[in-house]
């Protein structure tokens, strides 16, 4: 009986080796349906997940064989990859409000707004101003960007493309909120 348990054992070692340098994946999440079965090469003694440990896995009773759990429902948490949960968007600042000054005039092609940064840390903000005419048409659409410290407010002056296209403005209306960069 031992004999034909080493020759068990051998071939099922030798499977494993063959399937895996042929490019099979005995990795979690590739599509593999959690209700079990599921293929792949196993041992009592293999670990493919690095990150289990001893705690999360049981004893089978009298074989001494170890089982872990590969399912992958509960290993990985959004902060695993850096890009999910709430930390993420507890570092973004929120967007600057913005309040119309003065508005372009035949002499002064460029409309001066306040830019408030409601956030602890300095940034950079993008201030948009819609320069309309008499009919509140847009005559043209200029944004800049502008850093703006914590805490503070600064007035910004946003330019037209050019002198001339000053005189056909009658009034300029400002996005109320200037977005974070």
């Amino acid at each position: 009986m031992d004999r034909r348990g080493r020759k068990l054992r051998f071939a099922a070692v030798a499977v494993c080796v063959v399937l895996a340098l042929t490019g099979f994946s005995t990795s979690k999440g590739h599509g593999r349906s959690h209700g079990g079965g599921g293929g792949g090469c196993s041992s009592s003694d293999q670990n493919h997940d690095s990150s289990s440990s001893t705690s999360g896995s049981t004893s089978s009773g009298s074989s001494g064989s170890t089982y872990h759990d590969y399912d992958d429902d509960d290993d990985y948490t959004d902060d695993t990859y850096g890009d999910g949960g709430s930390s993420s968007t507890s570092t973004a600042q929120q967007d600057a409000t913005v309040e119309l000054i003065d508005c372009a005039t035949p002499s002064e092609a460029y409309a001066t707004v306040e830019v408030t940064n409601p956030n602890a840390t300095g940034g950079y903000f993008t201030v948009t101003v819609d320069f309309l005419d008499a009919g509140s048409r847009r005559v043209e659409q200029r944004s800049t960007d502008e850093y703006v410290a914590g805490n503070d407010s600064s007035t910004v002056q946003v330019d037209l493309s050019s002198p001339g296209v000053a005189a056909k403005v009658d009034h300029c209306e400002p996005e109320p909120y200037a977005s974070a960069n």
